[in-house]
């Protein structure tokens, strides 16, 4: 697997330069710092609007056939990045390998806060079709807590006055103000959310108000020592804050081969998202108490002794019974599933004085008399009978491996690729080579295709 490309989208008035000193602090890390159209090296590109815009940086991303990638979006940057995000979890093809998303003092997918007087300012500012000087220095001062250094504050200053003047009004007078809230909707992805502890219209509030509601279980860090420029003001500690925020993304990351063949046209979109669903953990479901958690972790460890977090899927399974989706059956003899899943904790720890604190090999022990039915029990009725228990344990295996089996990861680690024969086109792929030992091209590694 190779590391998250970042992909870094920047603020009005500036360009992809603003991530130099950012860049510099994260060191040997993949990364691809783009201009956004009518600004930087695209100023000549004029005024675009959200979508079009969004749809150029996802067409942009779809080229460069990346596995794995981060988002990295500063200000305007940040509202287009939030979209970019909804559309790779609905399950879009080509951008199934965004990993994370990273928001620094962004703009939200509502309307941005702004006092009209000082909208009014900046658009009038471009009067003549270019800007003043004086007027690029305004518009750096009133977004940074103190004086950037020569070099970068010059270098600001040039890009405000290098942007195309169609592009800076059209984004205050339309794309800022533009209500994409619905669209976005609530975004599963881990984020980290970054505010300038001194920025007006977009610091601390401002993002928990009208970004934080769109990921849910995002984090929120405030940097001292800086407004809104906070690529230019704290370049080491935005650079440190992203870092550390890969760092949390091993863990979903797919092989290159597979996460590739995840985003292709050979699936469709609603697949494609329903896995990617799965890449990220279940929202706190509430149905069991910490000890019930305990004890289906320490049964997950017993009945699948694999590469796996065992905690993390009695979370998965949790959330399943929780919201009611299980796999459709349940055994006569058995309750329904919330209440026979109970009940067999209950069980299990009452036999066992305490099912997670045993030895792997006692707990092993004990679930092969439970399978075989030949432990005795007592007539409770808060209890399930021996038979009962057996039923139930069986289900509880079944579920545990449908569960592991039903993750991506877990697709790639034993490889299956089932899911990858339809698309959304009109006529669905399916296989050509059907004889046992035979794979097709697109099954075989990247590296073995001739």
């Amino acid at each position: 697997m190779t590391r998250p490309t970042l992909i870094f989208l920047h603020a009005l008035g500036a360009s992809a330069r603003e991530w130099d000193a950012v860049m510099a602090a994260l060191g040997d890390v993949p990364r691809l710092a783009l201009d956004l159209p009518g600004f930087g090296t695209q100023a000549v590109a004029g005024y675009r609007d959200v979508a079009d815009m969004v749809d150029g940086l996802a067409d942009e991303i779809r080229a460069c056939a990346l596995s794995s990638w981060v988002l990295v979006g500063h200000s305007m940057g940040g509202k287009l990045a939030t979209l970019l995000a909804a559309r790779a979890q609905a399950g879009e093809a080509g951008l199934s390998g965004l990993a994370g998303i990273v928001l620094v003092a962004a703009s939200p997918p509502c309307p941005e806060p702004m006092a009209e007087a000082r909208r009014a300012e900046m658009i009038g500012w471009w009067a003549t079709g270019t800007i003043a000087e004086r007027d690029a220095r305004t518009f750096v001062d009133a977004n940074i807590a103190a004086p950037l250094p020569p070099a970068m504050d010059a270098q600001m200053i040039a890009d405000v006055r290098r942007s195309n003047g169609q592009a800076w009004r059209g984004w205050l007078q339309r794309g800022s103000l533009e209500d994409w809230s619905d669209t976005a909707g609530r975004i599963a992805l881990p984020a980290l959310i970054v505010a300038g502890a001194e920025d007006g219209d977009l610091g601390e509030d401002a993002q928990r108000r009208l970004n934080l509601p769109h990921f849910p279980g995002a984090r929120m860090e405030t940097v001292p020592g800086a407004a809104h420029l906070i690529p230019y003001e704290q370049p080491a500690r935005l650079a440190a804050l992203i870092a550390a925020h890969c760092d949390t993304l091993a863990a979903p990351r797919l092989p290159d081969d597979f996460a590739r063949l995840l985003g292709s046209d050979r699936v469709g979109a609603r697949t494609r998202a329903a896995m990617l669903a799965r890449m990220q953990p279940p929202a706190p479901a509430g149905l069991w108490t910490p000890a019930q958690r305990a004890t289906v972790a320490a049964l997950v460890a017993r009945i699948l002794p694999v590469d796996h977090d065992p905690a993390d899927l009695a979370h998965r399974i949790e959330a399943t019974l929780a919201d009611g989706k299980g796999d459709g059956w349940r055994f006569a003899d058995l309750p329904a599933d919330r209440d026979a899943w109970g009940r067999g904790l209950a069980t299990l720890d009452a036999w066992t004085g305490g099912f997670p604190a045993l030895a792997p090999a006692a707990q092993d022990a004990w679930l092969d008399r439970i399978a075989q039915g030949d432990e005795a029990g007592d007539d409770d009725p808060a209890l399930l009978s021996p038979r009962q228990m057996l039923l139930w344990f069986e289900d509880v295996r079944a579920e545990t491996v449908r569960c592991w089996v039903s993750l991506p990861a877990t697709m790639a680690r034993i490889g299956y690729d089932g899911f990858a024969t339809g698309g959304d086109g009109p006529r669905k792929q399916g296989y050509v080579r059907t004889a046992a030992d035979e794979l097709e091209p697109w099954q075989q590694p990247a590296e073995t295709r001739s």
